[in-house]
């Protein structure tokens, strides 16, 4: 993959997210703060916990850091999968989201 379809389909995911957010924020009672600074989104909870999901570019990685721990995705066969375990990124966020907030969250790609 080329650094510039690495850059584009990362933006994506992080767009994703973004938009997600604020589709919980609207229609659940979750209240997640997301803060994006260049290529790094940090999601905050209403007790405070945080999940930090970020763009390393030299590696062509999206890497996400959780109370649960590290993971590190790679663009694989069209979905970004975690490099160790092989699980789908918004899977992921969405499982440790919830378990984070202690309410169902749920994240996906862009159509």
């Amino acid at each position: 993959m080329t650094d510039l379809e690495y850059l584009d389909r990362a933006e994506a995911a992080l767009s994703a997210i973004e938009q997600a957010c604020d589709t919980l924020n609207d229609t659940t009672d979750a209240d997640v703060d997301n803060q994006r600074v260049g290529g790094m989104i940090t999601l905050t909870f209403e007790n405070s916990s945080q999940i930090v999901i970020n763009l390393q570019k030299p590696l062509q990685e999206i890497w996400l850091a959780a109370r649960r721990g590290g993971y590190h995705f790679q663009w694989q066969g069209g979905a970004w999968l975690d490099t160790k375990t092989q699980v789908e990124l918004f899977a992921l966020l969405s499982d440790v989201a919830s378990e984070q907030s202690g309410m169902p969250l749920t994240f996906s790609p862009l159509a």
